[in-house]
């Protein structure tokens, strides 16, 4: 039964809880984290880390998306960011940090992303992007908006791209307005996605209709959150739209659960995007039941990170309504290796993200992310 609480008259709302609120039960087994896996596999591409990254210039670029590939990681460039749009790509990010030490204002940082935005999408930027990752051998994985995702992806997927994300704020089976698809016509995911040879993820969504609905689209993954980081994101100040992580995951897995029923055997993978700022946090997302993670601002610890410890997300440079700052990331500084698989000094959870999720599995007995899925969960208080 949902736990319903009476905020006034006549009106309740719903009992839901965040990454914060819950903690893992150890069981009765545990086992060497030398023998426990934290790979997954999406259509056909496998993973050695159950590791997406949020889709922002911040952290991916062609260089850091090989990188995070070469470490068993998905890398997904942002096809309608900086180096789609900005030939000098690395001295407009210099541009960025010198600001960022200089300026009085946050508001000049956000203001500074709007019009390197302005500049229009080049294809052949985009398309040497791509193909630096292609030609390294991982998998090529972009980003676009329900908005651009039908007048984009034909070119993106004609530069090589295996692998595409569908990602806005808040997205629906259905974009219903004058700026999506073709000719001004809404973009409908179902028909978008039954045109590709290639898989979909899709999302943000927070709750299990949206979910369920996003699945029945066809798309291979459904992003669950909106990217909250604090101090960055500011979706919920903005909109008024907030999603406590665990409760979202939770749904989301149960919606996962039931279209697979439905189906006969049909698996969407569930992605969990925002909420995470240390390695805890990770376990407790694929405890929740994400088959993997989407991380941003942890990222930013990594010393190849091209925002050279800046954190933003695609939303910062939104021509009228952004909803994220420019904003210092992560506090720690290694390299990219260590930061996922140590080894680390850190006793806070910051670093050797991936390290610490094996010995979460192995400390509570589990063999792999499947079986994790199936740990028990308190709620704190």
């Amino acid at each position: 039964m949902r736990d319903l609480v009476e905020i006034g008259m006549g009106r309740t709302a719903r009992r839901a809880y965040g990454f914060d609120d819950v903690e893992i039960v150890p069981s009765r087994r545990t086992r060497s984290s030398k023998v426990v896996s934290t790979s997954w596999q999406i259509d056909a591409y496998r993973f050695e880390l159950p590791l997406v990254t949020h889709p922002t210039d911040a952290v991916v670029s062609p260089g850091t998306a090989v990188a995070f590939g070469e470490l068993g990681g998905l890398g997904v460039l942002n096809a309608e960011g900086l180096w789609a749009r900005q030939a000098n790509t690395e001295e407009v990010l210099h541009r960025l940090v010198r600001t960022a030490r200089e300026a009085e204002d946050p508001g000049e940082l956000v203001r500074l992303l709007q019009e390197l935005h302005s500049a229009p999408i080049r294809m052949d930027l985009l398309s040497e992007a791509i193909r630096t990752v292609r030609e390294s051998g991982v998998t090529v994985a972009a980003r676009v908006s329900p908005q651009h995702a039908a007048e984009l992806t034909p070119d993106l997927l004609a530069a090589g791209v295996e692998i595409l994300v569908v990602q806005g704020t808040i997205v629906s089976a259905e974009h219903v307005g004058p700026d999506g698809g073709e000719d001004g016509e809404p973009l409908n995911l179902k028909e978008f996605i039954s045109d590709l040879e290639v898989p979909v993820i899709a999302g943000g969504v927070s709750d299990y209709r949206t979910a369920m609905h996003l699945m029945r689209t066809g798309a291979a993954g459904v992003i669950v959150g909106h990217g909250y980081t604090p101090g960055v994101t500011s979706t919920d100040r903005v909109l008024g739209i907030g999603v406590p992580m665990a409760t979202a995951v939770i749904d989301a897995a149960a919606a996962r659960r039931d279209y697979l029923d439905e189906t006969g055997g049909r698996y969407v993978h569930v992605l969990a995007d925002g909420g995470m700022q240390f390695s805890g946090d990770i376990a407790k997302a694929i405890a929740c039941g994400a088959d993997a993670v989407m991380l941003g601002a942890p990222l930013t610890a990594a010393t190849e990170a091209p925002g050279q410890g800046l954190y933003w997300t695609a939303a910062a440079a939104h021509p009228s309504l952004p909803r994220s700052q420019v904003a210092p990331g992560a506090e720690h500084s290694v390299d990219l290796k260590t930061l996922l698989y140590g080894s680390s000094s850190d006793a806070e959870g910051a670093v050797n993200l991936f390290g610490a999720l094996r010995r979460a599995l192995a400390k509570t007995g589990y063999s792999d992310l499947k079986e994790f899925q199936k740990v028990g969960l308190n709620l704190r208080g």
